[in-house]
Order: C-alpha cells, then sequence, then structure tokens
C-alpha cells in the first residue's frame, strides 16, 4: 500500500514538472480589430471586439438603455493617444484609455476611464472615469458588424466615427501639432547640437511654419558651418527668398545645383534651374 501511495505521489510530481501542453487559441464571436490614424507627428489607436447583429434586437434589448456598455465585445474597447490631446473639444493627457459608452434612446454619455485593462465593463468604477461627454446617434444604413473609423478631416483633428446596426456617431480628437512638433525639435537640437540632419530638419520646420525664423536661420548656419550640401544650400535659398533677398537666394540655389550634380537625381537640379528662371524672371522690386 505505501509503495503504491509513493508510486502514485512521484507519478503526480512528475506530471507536475513536465510542461503544460498548448491550449488551443479558439476564435472569438466578436473578433478582434484595430484601426489608427497619424495626425502630425501623433497617432490615434483603437481597439475593440466587433459584434454582429445575428438577427437580435439590439437597443433597449441586447444592449440596455441607462447602463454602462464596453462599446463593442470581450475586454472593454480602448483608446491610445501619443501625446495629449481635447476629446471633444476637452483635455485629455496622453495615454490609453477604456471608451464606454451609456446608451440612451435619444442621447448617449460617453466615457473614458483610466483603467483600460477591463473585462467589458463589468468591473468598472466611476472615480477612474476620466471624461464623460454626451452625442447623438443619427439613423445609418444597416451595418452587421459594428465599426470604428478614423476619419482625417483637417490638419490636427481626426473625427472618430462610430456604426452599428442602424445608429452611428462621432466625436473629434485634436492635437495642438505646432506645440507638439515644437517641442520635439527643441528636444532634438538640445539632444543632437552638432546633427547636420537634426539642425537642417529644425530650420526647415521654422520656415514651414515662419515661426523662430531668427532661430531657424542659426540652425541652418550651423549646419553650413559642419558640413556644406546642396541640402543646406537650397534650404539657405528659400530663406533668402523669404526675407526678401532674392538675388542672394539666386546665388544660394546656384550652389545647390553646383553641389547635387553627380549627388541627386537630374530631377532635383533641374527643378532648381527652373526655379532659378523662374525668379530671375521676375520683375524687381
Amino acid at each position: 500500500m505505501r509503495r503504491t501511495v509513493l508510486r502514485a505521489l512521484g507519478l503526480v510530481a512528475l506530471a507536475s514538472a513536465l510542461p503544460a501542453p498548448a491550449q488551443p487559441r479558439l476564435p472569438f464571436p466578436s473578433p478582434a480589430a484595430s484601426v489608427s490614424q497619424e495626425v502630425g507627428t501623433s497617432r490615434v489607436t483603437l481597439e475593440y471586439h466587433r459584434p454582429a447583429v445575428r438577427g437580435r434586437a439590439i437597443w433597449g434589448a441586447l444592449v440596455p438603455y441607462g447602463e454602462t456598455w464596453r462599446l463593442g465585445a470581450n475586454e472593454a474597447t480602448t483608446i491610445a493617444l501619443s501625446h495629449p490631446a481635447k476629446v471633444a473639444g476637452r483635455d485629455v493627457p496622453a495615454g490609453t484609455y477604456a471608451l464606454f459608452a451609456v446608451p440612451g434612446k435619444e442621447r448617449w454619455t460617453l466615457v473614458l476611464n483610466r483603467k483600460a485593462k477591463q473585462w467589458g465593463s463589468y468591473f468598472t468604477d466611476p472615480k477612474d472615469d476620466l471624461l464623460r461627454f454626451e452625442v447623438t446617434p443619427s439613423p445609418a444604413s444597416f451595418s452587421e458588424w459594428m465599426t470604428f473609423s478614423l476619419e482625417a478631416v483637417e490638419p490636427g483633428t481626426v473625427r472618430v466615427a462610430w456604426a452599428w446596426e442602424k445608429l452611428a456617431f462621432s466625436f473629434p480628437v485634436e492635437f495642438d501639432v505646432p506645440s507638439i512638433v515644437w517641442a520635439e525639435v527643441d528636444a532634438a537640437v538640445k539632444a543632437k547640437p552638432d546633427d547636420v540632419a537634426t539642425l537642417m530638419q529644425a530650420s526647415r520646420w521654422a520656415l514651414r511654419r515662419r515661426e523662430r525664423l531668427a532661430e531657424g536661420r542659426a540652425w541652418l548656419d550651423r549646419s553650413l558651418a559642419i558640413q556644406e550640401s546642396f541640402w543646406n544650400r537650397e534650404l539657405l535659398g528659400n530663406y533668402l527668398r523669404e526675407a526678401g533677398k532674392t538675388a542672394e537666394a539666386i546665388v544660394a540655389l546656384r550652389r545647390a545645383v553646383e553641389l547635387s550634380k553627380g549627388k541627386a537625381p537630374d530631377g532635383y537640379w533641374k527643378a532648381l534651374e527652373e526655379t532659378i528662371a523662374t525668379w530671375e524672371a521676375e520683375p524687381a522690386k
């Protein structure tokens, strides 16, 4: 008897020491999906699971009115913001948030909750809510599968659009692109003050925005002092042109043409020559 028990215990110990067989991965009836959109240098990403209608009554039935809903299936739907943004006009820090809805017969409340990793909305705590705002769903053509999409409507703004069954709504997410990029430019120049590519990018951004042009020109001059190239000579021409010094700008572009031959595609320096011809043909001011 004792031997039998010891043998059984040994088998149990051996079994526990062996690696467990891999469990099969089964498909969800509501498959996972994600959608992402770049906005300037920022990004919005939604991850969710897509329930289907499957002939069921949805509103006020499968999805009750007045109760918090995961706005999808399985894990809570999440929205991730790479930088601080305005969501429906309200300030939201960078981060990943659970996105819930409280459906009503006419208006819905949407909720951004700080606890992104949740199974559904069963254990959500209002104390973790960061933001609540209202949307008014509108009638829409039938959609069997719940869908999120991201629609870039103007620089710095994207609309998060949702549709399922015969309802749809959207809300804006806005990034202050110039401020975000300026912060990244300043950090990059501080980290690499003698890197020609970094100085060129910083200088190009200043000219593109027509902001902080004195700093932009200083960055450009530093890049020229480190290593002259057709790229920074062309940019110098554009800075001089912006300052109203067309004659000097033409000299800079001619130097860019000289430096680019044999190093850049022919189309590059030919385009510069066309620009020079256009500037030379302009009446003197």
